[in-house]
This record gives C-alpha cells, structure tokens and sequence, in this order.
C-alpha cells in the first residue's frame, strides 16, 4: 500500500476461513496490525493466529463476537481501539446463505441474513467512523456480491442483503468524503469458499442436477469467464482499494464476477 509508513489496523469480519482469510492475510503481508473475527474452532483460530504472525511479523487479535448482535459487535470495535488505537481499514466480509424460493423461506432465516449481511456493516462503519475522523484517514471495503447488482433465485435475503450493501456504501462515501476516508465495495461472482460450497447441495436439490452439474450449469452458468474468482485476486482489489492510488475511489461498487453483469 502507498500509504504513510505508519502500520495500519485492519479489521476483517468473518476472517477465520474463505474470503475474509484470504483479506485478512493479504493485509498481514502489508504489514498492517489485524483484527481477526468468526467463528471456528479455538484451537483453530489459535494456529491461525500464530502462523500469521509469524509469517508477516505482525500484532493480531481475535474477536468472536456475534454479527448478528450490535452490542457484541462495538464490544469487538472497543477491544480493537484499546489493542491498536482504533481501526484504519475496515473490512466488511461476514456473510451467511440460505437457498430457498421466497414463499418457503424462514422467517428466522431472513432475519439471520439481513442481520449478518447488511445490518452488521451499518453498525461496524457507525462504531469505527470517529476514529477514522479523527485521523482524517479511514477505509471502509465492503464485501458485497454480484447479487448486490442482480438478482437469482431462491436467494430472496441474500439478494435484498446485498443489494443493501451497495445501497450502504454509496450514503456512507457521501456521509465520510469530507474526512479522508472511502467507501467501496467489491462484487464478486461465484468464489470458490465453504459459503458457496454449502450452497451446492440444496441447488442439487432444486435443480435435480449433480454436484459437477450445479458447478457449470448454474453457479457458472453467468460468468463468462468458466472458472471461480480467486480469493487472492478479491484480497488483491482489496489492497488497492487501501492504498493512495485509490483515494479518488469512493461509493464504487466494482465487480469482479468474470463477466456476469456485462451480459
């Protein structure tokens, strides 16, 4: 990152796996202090840890606190201000998935989504903002979808969800620009994580096609690039998005979907 040489504090939710590992350990290897946060076993994230730190010589820890619950999550904001004097760079990654047309969805289930999806983004930008302003630096990159851009079926929360979180990043960007920070979001197709891989049993079930089926017919079907989007290239943008040649870039919601929304 061009940034000062001051480290900076990047926190990624839902870091312990997938998407927001492969940010998070990006942004290790940028020699920023990090804030880990998901859910997985102790022993796990423990290792996880300690390989991260090791490999880029940098300060970490972990909060498991619940994305669904506010107070858990400026519990998780406050240990972070104490550990590194608040966060620079905020990662908003934490996402949960159900697939189901919309007249069989749980009711708990949309709730779940919107709280973990969207309504955690709000509440992690609200708690890290004064910081930031007092800095006059901040960077807020949320990890949206494709699906923020259209829709799918059976996805009826996820897609309202993400959809959201365009809509989010655009008034925070306006709401912050004056004082140095951006907000953007990324908006991959389909990655190849355990998220999406949960999905491919039930798309089995409602398509009655097989696991390699699924993979080309339907999860692929869109992109016009044949293959998953690399969650090294996701934590790439992410960098970028971090760094001052990206200070023009602010309420963007940039695709990385290998084609899909061109079509």
């Amino acid at each position: 990152m061009e940034n000062s040489s001051a480290r900076k504090t990047v926190l990624v939710t839902g870091s312990t796996s997938g998407i927001g590992l492969g940010v998070l350990q990006a942004f290790g290897a940028q020699g920023c202090n990090l804030v880990m946060n998901g859910f997985r076993d102790q022993s796990e994230i423990k290792d996880l840890q300690e390989d991260i730190m090791r490999r880029c010589g940098v300060e970490m820890i972990y909060s498991g606190a619940d994305m669904r619950k506010p107070e858990e999550i400026r519990g998780m904001m406050q240990a972070a201000e104490k550990a590194f004097g608040g966060v620079d760079i905020l990662v908003n990654n934490a996402g949960i998935q159900n697939v189901q047309p919309i007249d069989e969805f749980s009711d708990e289930k949309w709730d779940d989504i919107i709280a973990v999806n969207l309504s955690s983004a709000f509440h992690t930008i609200k708690a890290a903002a004064p910081a930031m302003k007092k800095k006059g630096w901040g960077r807020v990159i949320n990890i949206a979808s494709v699906h923020g851009l259209v829709a799918s079926k059976f996805k009826s929360a996820y897609v309202a969800a993400k959809h959201g979180m365009v809509g989010l990043t655009k008034a925070a960007a306006l709401d912050l620009a004056e004082f140095g920070i951006t907000v953007n979001a990324i908006c991959p197709g389909y990655v190849d994580t355990p998220l999406v891989r949960g999905q491919i049993p039930q798309q089995m079930k409602e398509h009655n096609l097989s696991e390699k089926e699924v993979i080309e017919k339907v999860m692929l079907k869109n992109h016009a690039v044949k293959q998953f989007v690399e969650v090294g290239d996701l934590a790439a943008l992410a960098v970028f998005l971090s760094s001052d040649a990206a200070v023009a870039m602010t309420g963007q919601a940039l695709a990385m979907d290998g084609g899909w929304t061109a079509q």
